[in-house]
């Protein structure tokens, strides 16, 4: 029995001792591969936790976004502002320069390096409006007075006629030849073999908007509206009274019934009938009956206004 169980434990120790070497190699290489894989799974995990906290730094290094290409939404309000600054900076400027030009010295020496602003620009090209204005308006009153000379030529009763002054079109010496025949003027006329009352008409630049000036030059006439110098008392020959409607055949017609209405009559007191009337007086008393009737109105002033 003894000698069985000395046997069977070298038998135990036989196969222990033969037992292959390579299955402990195994299990060993098997237990560092483990480790092996195990610190490559923790390499791995540890450079994607790098690479998670890097992200962030190059998101607050870069707000746009990762790449340049795409703008994320900080450079795409950063654009935006930069595209509505240009229009923001040029009322800014207008204003600056109003505000140089309403200031001091200092802040006018400022608007003046900075240029000039919009007002400035309008004021210059608002020079060139009153040439053009006057322009416009000197060809109105030139077609309007050939248009007036060629009707009055083609009058068939021959009322009036016209001789321009220095062959100038608004300067005009104009020819009554008729008055109410019942009246004690064309008495007069017949017996002093006066031909024609003559008149001066002078057209203003803005005619006919506005209206000429018209007074008598001979023979000298007394009352019938005709004041010193030759003036000529009629409400539709001032700027209140006047339209453009008004034509010069028009305008005679109306003086030679005011002449009749007002009793007026040829001037025979002698030295007093050979004096003429001068322009200079004529302008100035036309200019202080306007002024009287502006006051008074078109009716009989006081006599203490003359």
């Amino acid at each position: 029995m003894a000698t069985l169980l000395r046997k069977i434990g070298l038998i135990r120790l036989h196969n222990r001792d033969t037992e292959d070497p390579k299955h402990h190699h195994n299990h060993r290489g098997g237990g560092q591969q483990s480790a092996s894989l195990r610190g490559k799974g923790g390499a791995k995990s540890g450079g994607h936790k790098q690479q998670q906290q890097q992200q962030p730094q190059q998101q607050q290094q870069h707000p746009g976004g990762a790449g340049d290409a795409s703008p994320g939404p900080g450079k795409g309000k950063g654009k935006r502002a930069a595209e509505l600054a240009p229009r923001d900076k040029a009322p800014a400027a207008a204003a600056a320069a109003s505000a140089a030009g309403a200031g001091g010295p200092r802040e006018r020496a400022a608007g003046a390096r900075a240029g000039p602003g919009p007002a400035v620009a309008a004021a210059a090209g608002g020079s060139l409006v009153p040439a053009a204005r006057q322009q416009h308006c000197t060809q109105v009153r030139s077609r309007r007075l050939m248009k007036e000379l060629q009707d009055i030529a083609r009058l068939s009763d021959r009322f009036i006629s016209v001789e321009l002054v220095d062959e100038s079109l608004f300067d005009w010496n104009v020819k009554l030849h008729q008055v109410d025949k019942d009246s004690v003027l064309w008495q007069d006329m017949k017996e002093t073999n006066t031909e024609f009352i003559l008149l001066n008409l002078t057209f203003p630049d803005n005619f006919p908007f506005s209206p000429p000036f018209m007074r008598v030059l001979s023979p000298r006439l007394e009352n019938g509206y005709v004041l010193d110098g030759g003036a000529i008392c009629m409400e539709l020959l001032t700027p209140r009274g006047w339209s453009s409607a008004y034509t010069v055949e028009a305008v005679m017609r109306q003086f030679a019934a005011s002449l009749v209405k007002g009793q007026g009559r040829i001037c025979r007191k002698a030295g007093k009938s050979k004096k003429s009337f001068s322009r200079k007086e004529a302008e100035a008393t036309f200019k202080s009956l306007v002024k009287t009737h502006e006051k008074y109105g078109w009716v009989t002033p006081p006599v203490s206004d003359g």
